[in-house]
């Protein structure tokens, strides 16, 4: 697509406006909708247009995007009486960047697809630094002709970005993708909490193993904010729950018994039960283990 053709983005929080800014920077009109209009004040000071809905947003674009925050709302935006589908034109293409369920994408897919349009899922990896920096990871499943049309666009917005199979195949990669930083995160959170028990710099624990085996995308880049007690989202708690619940529903309907999700999911929830829990950073895990982090180890 040209740059002069306008590109839909709906969803603008902690992820969706720096995604959406970048389209703007790379030289794309931009026609915005979100529930909060405040939320898209940054971008419309920056010459995005503003929608009055999905359906608005389906009318002036040929393309849009979008990453909102549970697949409720994904089923709302896509699929209610003011929704994406039902005011669709045939060529139309639509790519859905939330985290969501796979059933629900090849829904949404076959819905498009009648009305002679595309819908691919593409969630993304990589947070709220990933989204500010153009650096997420996408996984894509759909029509493939389609993958190559909005590419493009996607490398605005990521560098790895991988076309995993038909309907529903990028949604399954990305619950594999939080299947991972759960357990990595667990991880982290009880290295930390044994580091501090046994009276080591904490600094120095990480400066040896992030280096080694142990190295990951959580160590290098969360456990230092655990270290400043800086628990704000990069990615909201609530949001990390329902992707793990939406991988156990998956894992249940296909045999599959992972414990260790299992294991993860329910201290998720645990931490959520407390006030405020539940819009923490899912590296607020550590709170479970410690509630007043960097206190002087005990003896």
């Amino acid at each position: 697509m040209t740059e002069t053709e306008p590109v839909g983005f709906i969803g603008l929080g902690i992820m969706g406006r720096s995604m959406a800014l970048h389209l703007l920077e790379g030289g794309h009109s931009l026609v915005v909708y979100n529930r909060t209009r405040q939320k898209a004040l940054p971008l419309l000071d920056r010459g995005a247009t503003w929608a009055s809905s999905p359906a608005d947003v389906a009318a002036r674009c040929a393309v849009v995007f979008t990453i909102v925050g549970f697949p409720h709302d994904v089923e709302e935006v896509y699929l209610g009486p003011n929704g994406l589908i039902s005011n669709a034109r045939s060529g139309m293409l639509f790519v859905d960047m939330t985290t969501s369920s796979p059933a629900l994408a090849v829904r949404i897919a076959e819905a498009a697809a009648v009305r002679g349009a595309v819908s691919l899922d593409a969630p993304v990896s990589g947070g709220d630094k990933g989204a500010r920096e153009g650096t997420l990871s996408i996984m894509v499943g759909g029509d493939p002709t389609a993958f190559n049309r909005v590419l493009p666009l996607m490398r605005l917005m990521g560098k790895n970005i991988v076309h995993q199979g038909p309907a529903g195949s990028g949604q399954s990669c990305k619950l594999c993708n939080q299947i991972v930083i759960a357990g990595t995160m667990i991880g982290v959170c009880e290295a930390l909490a044994f580091a501090r028990r046994s009276g080591l710099n904490l600094d120095r624990m990480l400066q040896s193993i992030g280096s080694g085996a142990a190295a990951s995308w959580t160590l290098q880049n969360l456990a230092p904010r655990i270290l400043a007690q800086n628990f704000g989202p990069g990615f909201y708690v609530k949001h990390f729950i329902k992707d793990l619940r939406l991988a156990m529903e998956w894992a249940k309907q296909k045999g599959l018994d992972l414990p260790g999700l299992r294991t993860v999911l329910a201290r998720y929830e645990a931490l959520a039960s407390r006030p405020g829990g539940e819009n923490l950073g899912t590296h607020g895990l550590y709170l479970l283990y410690d509630s007043s982090p960097f206190l002087p180890p005990s003896h």
